[in-house]
């Protein structure tokens, strides 16, 4: 590979390190093309959750402090999110959170603004992976050296909303970065013909989707169960917490007794479950609710100002064995119909799925990941890469069945709409893609413009530590 290419996967690199979507405390960005590749930085001495210091202080950035722990804590972020850890540096996070802290203070002076409700949901997804790794709330404060989870809670709050400032701020700086035509030719042609990058197979998927009914009769069952639950708890003094350890289907608060905190009427939860949270007194319990994940009673345990703590129990109806089978039937014979050519996948798939978001489309897939059709199919999820794997375009897959997040099963078929086998890239075919990776190089142009300039501008102190790490950046101001 040329020194060239080298250099585009490498720039390449550094924005996805610093032009994060999804904000984390990571510091490693998630690439969405099929190009992978990591920035390279010079490997440190330092090791992953070594203390060197009780709340060191690592680094200040303009207002903010990072402190030793903050880059524990980001190893932990990786790790929840089934990142490896084994190759990341404390140098490369030193650099990452110095990046996001600048980005977090100039947002600060732009007046940049993060709703509170939005940094309490990613908390308690943090915290409860945290939980599941250490046992519990007070193993995780422990860990951190904190007096409480309170505590943390409180540092992860400040933490997580500087890296959702970065992250708009980093927004902010490339929004207006556009690429001409000609831009995007120049940019091809420069590139050596026999280094030009290489794109992998990718495929496109559509779906038809059978729900086995659910009966009146089970509903009225989960109704009837959960109402006996509300009236032990309000009658006879049960504990709610007990009643969700033993019969909720929620995996991530079952274990907590049913607890979320921090509820507020803009945080991302269904809307039923908020008018619930919102409309009852401390030590109140709701009728039965029903929301897109199942049925619930909710429990009011704290009433906090605009914030709500509250616990529940979701429960599913059952389905019976005589709804499996008529939509196993259902689907058999929609999938003898579309292989013998009497309607098109896309047609059944319209007239007779019963999943609202793909049957107007024909049942068409897309990557939640880019809202392309496409699928790298390296990078796709196992339970569809296994049905479609070996698939030609055109072929309709075995019948198998697929469980949401709520537990719910599906009985579906998937089918190859068009395949595109690995090849080097080209210009008139992958155009799209290629446009992309040249308005990513003029978005690297312009960031690290942008941050040059503000190092200069911006106080920076670097622990004697990381002294010796090779930043991307001119941080330490040689």
């Amino acid at each position: 590979m040329s020194k060239f290419l080298l250099m585009l996967l490498f720039s390449t690199a550094m924005l996805q390190a610093q032009t994060v979507v999804e904000p984390d405390s990571t510091g490693v960005a998630k690439s969405n093309d099929s190009l992978v590749v990591k920035q390279t930085v010079k490997r440190d001495t330092l090791k992953p959750f070594k203390r060197y210091k009780a709340e060191g202080v690592s680094a200040v950035v303009g207002e903010y402090v990072i402190l030793d722990s903050d880059i524990d804590k980001a190893y932990v972020e990786m790790q929840s999110q089934g990142m490896s850890i084994e190759d990341i540096t404390r140098c490369q996070l030193m650099g990452k959170l110095m990046e996001d802290k600048l980005y977090a203070h100039q947002a600060k002076q732009d007046s940049i603004l993060v709703p509170d409700a939005e940094i309490n949901g990613m908390i308690e997804q943090q915290l409860q992976y945290m939980i599941s790794e250490l046992g519990s709330e007070e193993k995780v404060a422990e860990y951190y050296r904190k007096d409480n989870i309170a505590s943390l809670r409180k540092d992860l709050f400040e933490a997580n909303k500087s890296i959702k400032l970065a992250s708009l701020m980093q927004q902010k700086v490339i929004e207006k970065v556009e690429v001409t035509p000609e831009e995007v030719r120049t940019f091809f042609f420069s590139i050596p013909e026999d280094e030009r990058p290489v794109f992998g197979a990718e495929i496109e998927i559509a779906q038809l989707v059978i729900d086995p009914e659910v009966t009146k009769k089970a509903i009225d069952e989960v109704i009837d169960k959960l109402n006996a639950m509300r009236a032990d708890v309000l009658d006879n003094g049960s504990s709610f917490s007990t009643k969700a350890v033993l019969y909720s289907k929620d995996p991530g608060s079952a274990s907590k007794g049913g607890l979320y905190t921090g509820v507020t009427r803009d945080s991302p939860w269904a809307k039923e479950f908020k008018d619930q949270a919102f409309s009852l007194l401390e030590g109140e319990v709701s009728e039965p609710f029903e929301t897109e994940f199942g049925w619930h009673i909710l429990y009011v345990e704290k009433i906090r100002g605009q914030e709500v703590d509250v616990r529940h129990v979701l429960m599913f109806p059952e389905v019976s064995q005589k709804s499996i089978e008529a939509a196993q039937a259902e689907i058999e014979d929609l999938k003898t119909k579309v292989s013998s050519g009497e309607t098109t996948f896309a047609e059944a798939a319209r007239k007779f799925s019963d999943d609202k978001e793909t049957r107007n489309n024909g049942g068409q897939l897309i990557n939640p990941v880019n809202f392309d059709t496409k699928f790298d199919l390296t990078k796709m999820d196992p339970t569809l890469s296994a049905q479609v794997y070996n698939l030609k375009e055109g072929e309709v897959s075995e019948i198998f069945t697929d469980r949401d997040r709520t537990g719910k099963s599906s009985l579906k078929i998937l089918t190859v709409t068009k395949k595109y086998e690995e090849h080097k890239a080209d210009y008139a075919k992958d155009y799209e893609r290629i446009k992309q990776l040249a308005l990513r190089e003029k978005q690297i142009n312009v960031i690290n413009k942008w941050q040059n300039e503000k190092i200069k501008d911006t106080y920076i102190s670097i622990n004697e530590d990381y002294q010796d790490c090779e930043f991307s950046g001119n941080w330490l101001k040689k």
